[in-house]
């Protein structure tokens, strides 16, 4: 991609704003600590501390927004405390240039690193050190840096308090979570019907999954239609591609097909109700047709093997989902074989199909200190991109904040502020954000000062347009960076109004500044930049292992069967999701990036993921048929599942090397199993799929062209003629 190209992809990004559902308590939760915390400095210290209490304040609940599924106290107090800290060690260099300009370095620095433990840990402190850059110029004296800190912090107990006594949606976000993974399951199961080898998007379990992760307190007091309803969905999963794929399930067409496509219907129609009914807190309402279709009386005559053991099983999954999210049983359970359960062996919380729940623990703030340095150390490399953005912004930020000095402006630090609220460790969001600032900047400070020219506004009225302000941006923030950029600038002005500074003072210098500041970042980022497209065939390298391992560890188990529960399997399906999201996260930076692919075209990069992504599915297909314990053991999966990891790790090695990954241990363990005979068709049909699908991952890497014959034709073409008795037109 051209340099122009991207300019215009990644401008046009900055200034879109998108529509999002929006949150209007949360945003006056947010505005309303912030009023507190301005009245109170206003009341007790004057406009200057009031300034400096209410940027801790507005930070604070920008903390708790961010990338949390529940609100986090304790990040609005950390946020609060660390902006203290910051501002009054910056006072008390801030009168020796060098001094000041080495703590700045410092403290970017370790902002920079600091994305590598996560994007809420990495804007929490890019914020904190651009918005030191205005309050430290605040104080006037040591004991007045003292206070405005002291109210800094105070200002983030405050939105840590109303987060605790004014919650919003009590577990709304996790009923969202999980209620979108079953619809999305649900609309899984109708592109099935038509669509047998339909893909399908795991990122709804995978934010479910993270919605899940709680405190001990929270597991205590988790509604019960959040307990268990994750894990059954992702058991559905499988489960609906087995019984539609003709591989393993039953022919395209014929009475048994339809039977799947009214199954998988009525499978859609129950996720469908259950989905409805966790996210709105009420009793499940099936609609009377699926449950007709679910309850139909031959469909063990119609659906044999395969093909009625993920039926069955399909059924007794839905029941589990209709169970948990609300609706009572009708009678006693039914197990996959037909018999019924007694009433002893199915405790209040389980099924025999859903093992007892185990909450997944989150863990607490100070615990995620400690893993926080340890990944801020780990990515302390030069070629890691964070390490790059750290000594990118720490760069930017002293050259702005030398250039804003030495300018004739005034107010100095807005260049290395928006340098520094700016810049992200990749490409497209660094010039988008930078693009969006600007212009945000524009439209927030003429419309703050053409209301200042016509009202005016006082002290007092100064406070209360930066808390309107304040609460737009709340509101508005996850609606794209042009928004909420616009909110930010009129806040500032208003802010800055009620500690005295006229719009004369802060506008113009501030607009050229932001220019200068946005303009140092994209230059710095060309310069040094930390590009993702020569690492794309790391990153398939690494999907390819972590496949690998998922395919090995189901092969294994038909080895060794050890029933439904197989924790290890679920280990590496997590760790393939995992590697999935990561390679499509870099795909997408990657194609808008103004760099050639160095050895992995678009074109390759398309047919593997394709290639991948079938490994995977094939995987999932196995994994729905696991045999259960006691069944009778294929010595030869064991073979496979060793030659499956060891020839993925070579493959990912020679894909890392740009050479074309071989597959000969796979297939020599595919023939010496066709010597043993196989219990059940899926494991062996499996297995030949897995081989298709690493050939196809080798034959999307492998873009050397074929050799020409003397007339210029292709080899390869003319020995597929011979081959093919009716030639290339027939095919």
């Amino acid at each position: 991609m051209t340099w122009l190209r991207a300019l215009k992809l990644t401008a046009r990004s900055g200034l879109s704003v998108e529509r999002k559902r929006l949150e209007p308590l949360i945003a006056l939760r947010g505005a309303a600590g912030l009023a507190v915390v301005i009245g109170l400095s206003l009341t007790l210290f004057g406009p200057a501390v009031a300034a400096s209490s209410a940027f801790g304040a507005y930070q604070a609940a920008i903390a708790t927004f961010q990338r949390s599924w529940r609100p986090r106290p304790e990040l609005a107090i950390a946020s609060g405390s660390s902006l203290a800290v910051s501002t009054f060690l910056g006072y008390l260099t801030g009168s020796h240039t060098f001094l000041f300009l080495a703590l700045l370095a410092l403290w970017t620095f370790l902002a920079g690193l600091s994305w590598a433990a996560g994007p809420t840990i990495g804007l929490i402190a890019s914020s904190n050190v651009a918005i030191m850059l205005v309050t430290v110029t605040l104080p006037t004296s040591v004991a007045a840096a003292a206070g405005h800190a002291a109210m800094m912090v105070v200002g983030g107990a405050v939105q840590a308090a109303l987060v605790i006594l004014f919650p919003v949606r009590r577990w709304g976000a996790q009923r969202d979570a999980l209620a979108d993974a079953l619809a999305a399951e649900a609309d899984y199961a109708r592109r099935l019907r038509h669509d047998p080898l339909a893909d399908f998007d795991p990122e709804p379990l995978m934010a479910a999954r993270a919605a899940a992760t709680i405190t001990p307190r929270q597991a205590r007091t988790r509604p019960a239609e959040l307990h268990g309803a994750r894990g059954v969905a992702e058991r559905i999963r499988p489960v609906l591609a087995s019984l539609a794929d003709p591989a393993v399930g039953v022919p395209e067409e014929g009475p048994e097909r339809d039977r799947v496509r009214e199954l998988l219907g009525a499978a859609a129609a129950v996720l469908d109700a259950a989905a409805r009914a966790i996210r709105h807190g009420e009793p499940v309402r099936i609609p009377p047709a699926a449950l007709a279709t679910l309850k139909t009386p031959d469909a063990e005559a119609i659906l044999t093997g395969p093909a009625g053991r993920a039926a069955t099983r399909l059924a007794a999954l839905l029941h589990d989902v209709v169970e948990t999210a609300g609706k009572p049983p009708e009678g006693p359970r039914t197990d996959p074989e037909g018999t019924r359960a007694p009433p002893e062996q199915q405790p209040p919380h389980t099924t025999p199909h859903t093992p007892p729940h185990t909450p997944l623990l989150r863990p607490t703030l100070p615990a995620l200190i400690p893993a926080a340095l340890r990944a801020m150390r780990a990515d302390l490399r030069h070629e890691s991109p964070v390490t790059r953005h750290a000594i990118r912004v720490t760069a930017v930020a002293a050259a702005g904040y030398l250039l804003g000095t030495w300018l004739p402006f005034g107010h100095g630090y807005w260049a290395p502020m928006a340098s520094v609220m700016v810049m992200r460790p990749d490409f497209s969001q660094t010039y988008s954000r930078a693009v969006a600032r600007f212009g945000g900047t524009l439209v927030g400070v003429a419309l703050a000062t053409g209301l200042v020219q016509v009202a005016h506004p006082d002290t007092g009225l100064s406070a209360i347009l930066a808390v309107l302000c304040a609460g737009m941006m709340y509101l508005l923030m996850r609606t794209g960076q042009m928004a909420a950029q616009a909110c930010v600038a009129a806040y500032v002005v208003f802010l800055l109004g009620m500690g005295g500074e006229q719009w004369t003072q802060t506008v113009p210098e501030r607009v050229i500044l932001t220019l200068l500041g946005g303009v140092l970042a994209m230059i710095a980022y060309a310069v040094y930049p930390a590009w993702e497209t020569p690492r794309l065939r790391t990153r398939l390298a690494d999907w390819l292992i972590a496949d690998g391992r998922y395919a090995a560890a189901v092969v294994g188990h038909y080895a060794d069967p050890a029933g439904k529960s197989c924790p290890d399997v679920r280990e590496a399906l997590l760790a393939a999701r995992d590697a999935r999201v990561a390679w499509h996260e870099a795909s997408d930076r990657a194609k808008i990036e103004p760099v050639r692919h160095r050895g992995l075209s678009r074109a390759a990069a398309t047919d593997a993921e394709d290639a991948l992504a079938q490994l995977g599915r094939v995987a999932m297909l196995m994994e729905a048929h696991l045999p259960e314990r006691g069944a009778t053991p294929v010595p030869a999966a064991a073979r496979l599942a060793k030659a499956l990891r060891k020839s993925t790790e070579q493959g990912a090695k020679a894909v890392r090397e740009r050479r074309v990954p071989k597959w000969d241990a796979v297939r020599t363990a595919l023939e010496e199993w066709d010597g043993e005979g196989v219990p059940d068709r899926v494991v062996r049909r499996g297995a030949g799929l897995l081989l298709t699908t690493l050939e196809e991952v080798s034959d999307a890497l492998d873009t050397s062209p074929a050799p020409m014959l003397v007339d210029g034709s292709d080899a390869q073409e003319k020995t597929n003629g011979r081959q093919d008795p009716e030639g290339p037109a027939a095919r």
